[in-house]
């Protein structure tokens, strides 16, 4: 029997310790491959290296989709680099992990280019093979009109089951898919207006941008099922019009809540499956609210990962689920600013109760985007001058203040917030000084005012070089939701998303 050999300091030395990475050792060791857990250290290519060094570094472990990548291009630099003297394998190093850290840092040129030629591709023939690019307005019954904006139409609706005849639903009976035992599978359909300046350009739009968000930040976003056009004129089709259509998640907005004087106790049995026993009403509605914002930031942190910005967060496009997750819809008005998608530097589509005081994503001397792939190796360079992100975060903010003082709730009331904080600069410290309107910030006010400290640093105007505002990620970093009696209450939320 061959016996087993016990690796010494000297062969250690000879190996490239890389947790993800089986070196090659002497003859007499090939059976030894370092573990992640090792805490030794090698000389093998780069010097003593740490074990942890280009996870660290690199931010990158076996989680992330381009761990394969990477590990593929470790062997092969080894092998090329091989020859070289320590110096100047030490360059070639930086140089690689700079060059990195370039192509993944936001907007994420490298994830956004895997995305464009091979992830999107591959969507599309899947899709074709399972027939979501073949939809047709025969597969579908339009149900109740639930909303309508300046570009289109929303309704619910359902698939219409195979081998089934729909006789035309006239009447109270066709707004009542929820209760007709034949439709199971219900969807939400969305028609784009016919004749209406813009409105088709908005839908295309809108179409690729849920096609993008679906891919890379699925959790974000209502599932989205395909688009069709209509082959005739009939009912509420138009011939020629395009209808896009995503999965029944929830036929309720977070602005039909709020309108609700029972808000936020409305939603409280949605975001947690029960009700909050042993607090008094600020403090129930305080932690309802705190996470219906963890849930609108965490969104906004994931498509501003990807390069989206939205330019259209209020609560009428939070949509509401039954597991109580808040997604974001109507992504007409977004833009990719890694590659220039639906962006004009000196117009925007916005709403003025919820936009910040920038108006525009970008500067308005910003250039014209050039094409598509060089736009996206400069995206890095753009998005770190100018935090386009932020852009959200101050409607985020608009958000929380409406729903943690109720005097904000109305449309009216809103207005003249804004008109009055524009008077003061977009301070929220001196409107509170000043404001006649005598506001309730108890909620804010808890836990030594850390609702109110992070909507100071949300609704406020951008500092030096466009920051000065949270991002998303500092956002969720705030006290507001590490610290106090949140903890239990994200428990509960966890728990009950899983039911």
């Amino acid at each position: 029997m061959a016996s087993i050999l016990r690796p010494t300091t000297t062969s250690l030395q000879k190996t490239l310790s890389v947790p993800w990475l089986s070196c090659p050792l002497p003859n007499s060791l090939t059976t030894f491959t370092p573990t992640r857990r090792s805490s030794s250290k090698c000389t093998a290519l780069f010097g003593e290296i740490p074990r942890d060094f280009f996870q660290n570094a690199l931010n990158v472990d076996d989680s992330n989709p381009l761990f394969p990548f990477l590990k593929f291009g470790l062997s092969q630099f080894e092998q090329v680099t091989s020859g070289l003297p320590e110096n100047g394998r030490w360059a070639i190093l930086t140089a690689t992990g700079l060059g990195w850290i370039y192509l993944t840092v936001r907007p994420g040129v490298l994830m956004g280019a895997i995305d464009a030629y091979i992830l999107a591709p591959l969507q599309l023939v899947f899709d074709s093979l399972i027939g979501r690019r073949n939809l047709k307005m025969s597969d579908f019954v339009v149900g109740e009109r639930l909303g309508e904006g300046s570009f289109g139409i929303v309704y619910s609706g359902a698939i219409v089951p195979k081998n089934f005849s729909v006789e035309e639903r006239v009447g109270k009976a066709k707004t009542r898919l929820e209760n007709d035992d034949r439709f199971k599978d219900r969807v939400i359909l969305k028609k784009v207006k016919v004749g209406t300046k813009g409105a088709e350009e908005f839908g295309d739009y809108e179409e690729w941008f849920n096609y993008r968000v679906s891919r890379a930040a699925p959790q974000s976003c209502a599932e989205f099922l395909g688009s069709f056009v209509a082959e005739q004129t009939r009912l509420e089709f138009t011939k020629g019009g395009k209808w896009l259509v995503w999965k029944f998640e929830g036929d309720r907005n977070l602005a039909s809540y709020l309108n609700n004087r029972n808000f936020p106790f409305n939603l409280e049995s949605i975001m947690f499956r029960r009700i909050l026993e042993g607090l008094d009403p600020i403090k129930r509605s305080a932690l309802i609210i705190k996470q219906i914002m963890r849930q609108i930031i965490t969104s906004l942190k994931r498509i501003h990962n990807t390069g989206i910005v939205h330019r259209d967060i209020k609560p009428a496009n939070l949509v509401v689920t039954k597991k109580g997750q808040i997604k974001l819809i109507d992504f007409g008005a977004a833009t990719d600013l890694r590659i220039g998608k639906n962006y004009i530097p000196d117009s925007g589509l916005l709403d003025p109760d919820y936009c910040p005081p920038e108006l525009f994503v970008l500067p308005e001397e910003t250039p014209t985007p050039p094409p598509e792939p060089i736009a996206a190796i400069f995206s890095p360079v753009l998005w770190q001058l100018n935090s386009p992100d932020l852009f959200d975060m101050y409607s985020a903010g608009i958000i929380l203040m409406q729903m943690a003082v109720p005097g904000l709730r109305s449309t009216a009331a809103l207005k003249n917030f804004n008109s009055e904080l524009k008077g003061v600069d977009y301070d929220l410290n001196s409107w509170r000084e000043v404001t006649r309107s005598r506001p309730d910030l108890r909620i804010l006010d808890l836990d030594s005012g850390r609702g109110w400290d992070l909507a100071t640093k949300l609704v406020s105007e951008r500092g030096f070089l466009r920051r000065g505002r949270l991002s998303a990620a500092a956002a969720l970093r705030h006290p507001y939701f590490l610290l106090g009696g949140d903890q239990a209450a994200a428990v509960l939320s966890k728990l009950s998303l899983k039911k």
